[in-house]
């Protein structure tokens, strides 16, 4: 009898999840488990939390949603709490396990966990296979090897749609779920119970009513269920077509695709949303705005080979450009940029969004990104850690490549990218509709 112990991180769905599905084949009684980390609770270096309030809401959902996919199939998830190589190592020796599987990550910290945990148990005799599974494109077939990739985004995406590209279609989902391990300990108290008691409010709304994703909303909620349903209505409502004209604007729920938090949490994957924008195009016809959207995937997929090629030097103070100079930091203005008491009214309504939503503008984030590194002449690396603290949408990958990009240690041949903040925010809320939105209340707030 083969126990297979499955370790979800990044990839919180059924469908289109090979690695879970392979475990399952391999599997006659399966654990599957996601591993609470404290070091969600630890503060980052700059200050503040590392994952806040907003990230621990959706990340209930999307954990409340796969219980529901897993029990709906014979199964349960299995949540643990500690420090997740620990944990695992107790519960492969207590449920008896044969085998590990688990998503690659190519970001440090999440490779050095994988690593520990290969050292912990292959000399126990059980093995950890990962898969990679969060691109569009598989490494493999990129008309490349992963050492050859061009040194920045768009001869990459000459190059790939140029060439025959092979995409898989998305995996259905199993339609039953090997049992839990006999040896395996089961929980006694529901999953919603655990999310409350282990996250301490993990599942709790806490978002804004005037945000441009409203989390809290049914509709909306962040997990398998509803990504599958927020991609239905995106596509039924035709708003692909208008992607590419509106995705600069800054209030409402529609300017762009808000795909990105079910992409980030893995409750989505990026095979399933390029399938459906596909079906899109065939049914409704192409223009630039379904284009667009498979542009911003291969940015996503680019971010993602970035570390695969080039691993821990993406995350030095002097990233890819070893030869300038090392980021300076002024601890006064970046708690100003980051309280949205800058003086500045368009990065503090932006940073006032940002603080009470979870989610900014791709716009915006370029221009506070901006103004924190050329402005405030902040280190890049606190914008990242903040980003990471607060965006429901957090992407370990492009979060670091996109602030690599804009300060001039990333990829950008041109050096880095500083915006003219007066001028964004003339052209893009001329009227300053979006200031008046989230600055409203400022004159209501005590001194």
């Amino acid at each position: 009898m083969s126990r297979v112990l499955y370790w979800f991180r990044q990839d919180l769905r059924l469908r289109d999840n090979r690695c879970f599905i392979r475990a399952c084949d391999q599997a006659d009684a399966l654990l599957p488990v996601y591993v609470l980390d404290p070091a969600m609770d630890q503060p980052t270096r700059w200050g503040f939390d590392r994952v806040g309030p907003h990230r621990r809401a959706v990340l209930g959902q999307a954990l409340r949603g796969l219980d529901f996919q897993l029990c709906q199939r014979g199964s349960g998830l299995c949540l643990l709490q500690g420090q997740p190589v620990d944990q695992l190592l107790a519960t492969v020796r207590q449920g008896s396990i044969d085998a590990v599987w688990v998503e690659d990550i190519a970001a440090p910290q999440e490779r050095a966990l994988v690593d520990a945990l290969k050292q912990s148990l292959e000399p126990l005799g059980v093995p950890v296979y990962t898969g990679w599974q969060s691109s569009l494109i598989a490494p493999d077939d990129l008309p490349f090897t992963i050492d050859r990739l061009p040194d920045s985004f768009t001869p990459f995406r000459r190059r790939v749609e140029q060439a025959t590209v092979n995409i898989e279609h998305p995996y259905p989902a199993p339609d039953a779920v090997p049992p839990w391990p006999e040896s395996a300990h089961y929980q006694p108290v529901s999953i919603d119970t655990q999310c409350d008691a282990l996250c301490g409010g993990l599942t709790r709304p806490v978002t804004d009513s005037r945000g441009a994703f409203p989390y809290d909303d049914p509709d909306n909620s962040v997990d398998e269920i509803g990504a599958q349903r927020h991609l239905n209505q995106y596509l039924a409502r035709g708003l692909p077509h208008t992607y590419k004209a509106t995705r600069n604007q800054l209030i409402g729920k529609d300017y762009s695709s808000k795909w990105s938090p079910f992409l980030a949490l893995g409750v989505l994957s990026a095979r399933q949303a390029d399938a459906a924008r596909q079906c899109f195009e065939q049914m409704q016809g192409a223009n630039e705005g379904t284009y667009w959207l498979r542009f911003e995937l291969l940015w996503r997929d680019y971010f993602r080979f970035l570390h695969l090629k080039h691993g821990n030097r993406l995350y030095r103070a002097r990233g890819l450009a070893p030869d300038r100079p090392a980021p300076s930091h002024n601890v006064d203005l970046f708690e100003r940029w980051k309280n949205a008491e800058t003086g500045h009214d368009f990065i503090d309504a932006a940073m006032t969004e940002l603080v009470r939503t979870g989610y900014l503008s791709n716009r915006m984030r370029q221009v506070v990104a901006s103004y924190l590194i050329h402005d405030l002449g902040c280190d890049w690396r606190a914008g990242a850690a903040w980003f990471e603290s607060q965006l429901v949408d957090y992407d370990v990958y492009s979060n670091q490549g996109n602030w690599l990009y804009l300060a001039g240690y990333g990829t950008d041949p041109r050096g880095s990218r500083r915006f003219n903040t007066d001028k964004q925010a003339q052209d893009y809320d001329p009227d300053g509709a979006y200031r008046a939105l989230w600055l409203s209340d400022r004159a209501a707030m005590p001194a």
